[in-house]
């Protein structure tokens, strides 16, 4: 099985590639659906951020509340590198065990999209990186169009991230993401031919 890491900057449109690999045939894993998932409530984790960050992270749902914690930690680096402490090591020790899992039900190919792949250092443990990318301008529409941030609280995101410059250099693969559907998705099955060739030599 080849395993491959899946990143870019926020909203260069990861998911969207990541939903095209999954159609074309490969197992992916969501980093961020697993951290999602770890501050459930009744998770261990759940009592960790709300402790280290304050009960106004939790939401009247009874849940964190992503919003409120992006807020303060995409405007403080000391602030998100506690919260990337605390979740980091749980992340990755549950994904290499659904990677695992796919390898074991027979996956000829496993992505696992994450936004920190490089930045944490967890790039070194795939057999490539693909890198979407998307210009400034365009992941900035994006986040004030979908997500409904301010120019400003999306610009404190763009800007917390690795510059996809630095990004590119650990990459083998570049999908660029900002014309047609259409097009990615012929970039896309371009690399996943490339993915399946290597993992059937």
């Amino acid at each position: 099985m080849v395993v491959v890491g899946l990143t870019g900057g926020i909203c260069s449109g990861k998911s969207t590639v990541a939903a095209t690999f999954r159609r074309f045939g490969a197992t992916v894993i969501d980093a961020d659906q697993v951290a999602h998932e770890l501050v459930e409530p009744g998770q261990p984790f759940f009592e960790a951020v709300a402790s280290a960050f304050g009960r106004e992270v939790v939401g009247a749902d009874g849940r964190i509340d992503r919003r409120r914690l992006g807020a303060i930690v995409f405007a403080d680096p000391k602030a998100r590198r506690r919260l990337e402490a605390i979740l980091h090591p749980a992340i990755i020790e549950e994904c290499e065990r659904r990677i695992r899992q796919a390898g074991a039900s027979g996956a000829s190919a496993c992505l696992l999209d994450a936004a920190l792949l490089i930045e944490s250092g967890w790039h070194a443990r795939f057999d490539a990186v693909i890198l979407v990318e998307a210009s400034e301008a365009v992941r900035l529409d994006r986040l004030v169009g979908a997500r409904g941030l301010s120019r400003d609280e999306a610009m404190l995101r763009i800007r917390s991230q690795m510059p996809q410059e630095e990004k590119r250099r650990h990459a083998r693969y570049v999908i660029e993401n900002e014309g047609s559907l259409e097009e990615t998705e012929r970039q896309v099955k371009a690399v996943w031919e490339q993915l399946r060739a290597k993992a059937s030599s």
